[in-house]
């Protein structure tokens, strides 16, 4: 712990630490509340896991460039308590810098935002709220100047995943391509659709946008009284297609079962679930966004299950070297589910391209 004091330190944080505690859940950065004596702001300490983020200094450039642009744009608006409605990072007391390294290893600091909670159940309620809080952020960023690198190089690019997925059939690592010879059969008749967005941004027909990239109830923050105060998690903002920030979060918060059940008769997609997220999304990201964006935003609550099964079957067939697995097969049968929702979404695309057409001239 005491080696966690003297990181906290080397940064322009105001009082005297008086503890440092572990906060959250997060499955890749570590991430700690720094308390410190008296009336003094508390402060959120992160180790940034570099093995996950290579550009970190990237990534920490396209944090200040959004949360400086956000913090404009709420103060020409007039908005009050702006400190609890975006992310702030503290600089070194030695730099302008918001990033320390040890030699080793990468760490920030940031205001706590107190009073604020997260929520981790996707119910109708909160998927409303996590449309609007997503689309919002998006509304928020769509006329940013700043050029954005990619945190995570094709993070979202269905045509790299596919040729990820290629590669791993050529080579057959681990043996298992036989195994597996009617699941490719089943992404590859829906290749073409899903690389769409490719090739229309190629076109010039399709834009990128800053999104967030990580759409997850829990990545936002609430205030006591359940309001919206600011999303967090900000890592993997980054230039992408508006469809990253809108079919991702509905491929885990629609799905009625974990993305590794094994009775796919559990597997549906929740049709409420979905109705609320578009509702809040639209009423907030519809002012800006193009008629071709509007147009494929349904095929997109398809593409986020399919891209994430080709991820799962290209690990299952390199050896289970990238996603960690509690039991052989566990990568197969990820990918068995991912297909099985995308197989669910497929029959309820009329329901959903009619309820996305309703909204557009509601909130256009």
């Amino acid at each position: 712990m005491k080696d966690l004091k003297d990181i906290t330190k080397r940064f322009s944080i105001l009082g005297e630490v008086d503890s440092i505690s572990p906060l959250g859940d997060g499955l890749i950065n570590d991430t700690y509340l720094v308390r410190t004596a008296g009336a003094t702001p508390d402060y959120v300490l992160q180790r940034i896991n570099h093995n996950v983020f290579k550009d970190v200094e990237g990534m920490q450039r396209n944090i200040e460039a959004v949360t400086a642009h956000i913090r404009k744009k709420l103060a020409v608006s007039g908005e009050a308590d702006i400190d609890r409605k975006v992310l702030q990072f503290i600089p070194l007391k030695d730099s302008e810098s918001t990033l320390y390294f040890d030699g080793d290893r990468y760490w920030r600091v940031s205001l706590f935002i107190p009073n604020s909670r997260t929520l981790q159940e996707v119910t109708k309620a909160t998927a409303l709220q996590a449309g609007k809080a997503f689309g919002h952020f998006q509304q928020m960023l769509a006329d940013i100047k700043t050029e954005l690198t990619e945190s995570i190089p094709d993070f979202h690019n269905m045509e790299f995943r596919l040729r990820q997925l290629v590669e791993s059939i050529a080579a057959d690592p681990a043996g298992r391509l036989s195994e597996v010879r009617d699941l490719l059969q089943v992404i590859d008749t829906r290749r073409h659709l899903m690389c769409t967005p490719e090739r229309m941004h190629r076109e010039g027909r399709l834009p990128k946008r800053i999104c967030h990239c990580d759409t997850k109830v829990n990545n936002i923050l609430f205030d006591k009284n359940g309001d919206i105060l600011c999303v967090i998690d900000l890592d993997t903002v980054m230039p992408s297609f508006i469809f990253s920030d809108f079919g991702d979060f509905l491929r885990s918060g629609a799905c009625t079962a974990p993305e590794d059940e094994q009775d796919l008769s559990k597997i549906n997609f929740d049709m409420d679930i979905f109705r609320a997220f578009a509702e809040g999304y639209i009423s907030e990201a519809g002012i800006f966004l193009t008629p071709e964006e509007l147009e494929w935003l349904p095929d997109s609550v398809m593409l986020f299950p399919y891209m994430q099964a080709v991820r799962f079957l290209t690990d299952y067939i390199n050896g289970d070297i990238y996603y960690k697995i509690s039991y052989p097969g566990h990568n197969l049968v990820r990918t068995k589910a991912q297909l099985q929702l995308l197989r669910k979404i497929e029959e309820k695309m009329p329901e959903i391209r009619t309820f996305i057409s309703t909204l557009r001239p509601h909130f256009l």
